[in-house]
């Protein structure tokens, strides 16, 4: 008699455990557009969800501490006239985030670490270029203040946040409404499906398809693709029988998905999402009260399935945690933010170990906050794999960054003139850390100048205070 042999993974026995009660985030109105986004972002400082709101579009920002009940005056990110469709965090910048709207506008907004006290209205920069509404919004994994945009004008805009300008537009490449958009590790290939049922790969500074597949799935609801850590393409979709399908594809050899996988027949769109550390991707449907999880293996059948996460309600919108923002004392390998109808329940992915030392299998160095490349450089051709940080210690976050908009004057050609006078001590500076120190001078002296005024303005108002306190006392006295 022969004896099956069970497959060997650390990850065999992943389990999915919803926070409790009073770690959830109550009392939220989740957003009621009929769009295929998350509607959630988190990254480890804050938690973003697109909300119902009157007279445009809101989404709502809290610190990942801030749990229980939510106050109906919290104060909300606003600045669209339409409803927002999509928001997405900056990867290199934790108080950064952007957002689309069905205003045809993207914005980019800069949260502060302290809680507002009214309604964030203003942000840092507003990206106008697209025709018809902006539906998804991706920022690019290695290059500084990269941003792209894809609306249902068929238009994948790549932008320069930091200085407002477009440096690519694929305008002639899909015939249709594009569903996902998605860059591979690096950033050098973007991986896109569309309603005219087709994969597409794109190299976006060439301005060309590298490869393409048409019906990857036969069914006609929406597809989407993400990229594996080594090039594949996963992409889930349906079959001509509405049964919903994850697949496995080898970019050189479009004809036959390396692997298929059949679910359950729902209308729900698969959001899939990738942890490349770990070769897991997690499937969430739009409507389902579950999370289906595999392994990806580089041999035969590739594909594995793992386990099934459910609960009794159906889910609106689903964010994941990066993975420097993950608890690793207790082996968390993922972290989805889950939103109901009034409400965010975190879901915490662990693998089982008994030993308290950290796991390096677990853990293998993960991209950190750091960019790799600056736009022009990015966009000039150069490729860089992300700066890799190690989770051993725990991950500490960088201090708060401010995103700074640059905008050129293409009028002015002339370089600026600077006239600095450099005490004696910071001759010897290398000129980058001479200006450096100029500017923190410069900012030191208008802190100092506006704590000066601040310090006139409540003597005056103590000063205020006491005559009207004395006049008080006369008119009692003379009543008396």
């Amino acid at each position: 008699m022969s004896r099956r042999v069970v497959r060997q993974s650390k990850f065999r026995h992943v389990f999915g455990q919803a926070a409790k009660a009073d770690q959830a985030y109550e009392d939220i109105r989740v957003s009621k557009v009929t769009w295929d986004s998350a509607f959630c972002a988190v990254n480890p400082k804050f938690l973003a969800i697109i909300v119902e709101a009157g007279g445009g579009g809101a989404f709502i920002v809290l610190p990942l501490a801030k749990t229980g009940r939510v106050d109906k005056n919290y104060p909300l990110v606003t600045g669209h006239t339409g409803p927002v469709l999509d928001i997405d965090w900056c990867p290199h910048n934790d108080n950064v985030i952007a957002s689309a709207s069905d205003d045809t506008t993207v914005m980019v907004w800069q949260i502060p670490d302290y809680t507002p006290v009214r309604n964030i209205t203003e942000p840092v920069i507003t990206l106008e270029g697209h025709s018809k509404r902006v539906g998804i919004l991706s920022w690019h994994p290695t290059a500084r203040n990269v941003l792209l945009s894809a609306g249902g004008d068929n238009v994948i805009i790549v932008w320069n946040v930091g200085t407002g300008e477009v440096l690519l537009s694929l305008d002639d490449i899909h015939p249709d409404v594009i569903h996902s958009v998605c860059w591979n590790s690096n950033g050098s290939l973007l991986a896109t499906t569309c309603k005219d049922k087709t994969l597409r790969i794109i190299d976006p500074r060439k301005s060309q398809v590298v490869a393409e597949r048409a019906r990857p799935h036969e069914g006609a609801r929406p597809l989407r693709a993400v990229f594996t850590a080594d090039g594949k393409l996963l992409s889930t979709g349906f079959s001509r029988m509405s049964e919903r399908q994850l697949a496995l594809w080898d970019p050189n050899n479009f004809e036959e998905p390396v692997a298929l996988q059949e679910m359950d027949t729902s209308n729900g769109v698969l959001l899939p999402f990738y942890d490349p550390d770990s070769s897991i991707v997690y499937l969430c449907g739009k409507g389902d009260s579950s999370i289906r999880y595999f392994e990806i293996t580089e041999e035969p059948p590739f594909v594995h399935y793992l386990n099934t996460f459910s609960s009794k309600e159906p889910q609106r919108g689903m964010g994941f945690m990066p993975k420097r923002g993950l608890d690793v004392s207790k082996c968390e390998i993922a972290r989805f933010y889950k939103l109901h109808e009034r409400k965010c329940e975190p879901i915490v992915m662990t693998v089982p170990r008994k030993s308290d030392l950290f796991q390096d299998d677990l853990y293998p160095d993960t991209p950190g906050p750091e960019p790799a490349l600056e736009a022009d450089e990015w966009l000039s051709g150069q490729d860089a794999d992300p700066v890799l940080i190690s989770l051993k210690e725990g991950y500490v976050p960088p201090k708060h960054r401010e995103l700074r908009v640059t905008k050129r004057n293409i009028l002015d050609v002339r370089p600026p003139a600077i006239t600095l006078t450099p005490s004696p001590a910071s001759c010897s500076l290398p000129w980058s850390r001479l200006s450096s120190t100029c500017q923190q001078q410069h900012t030191l002296e208008t802190l100092l100048e506006e704590i000066k005024a601040l310090r006139e303005r409540v003597q005056a108002q103590e000063e205020r205070i006491t005559a009207l306190e004395n006049m008080l006392c006369e008119v009692v006295d003379g009543t008396d």
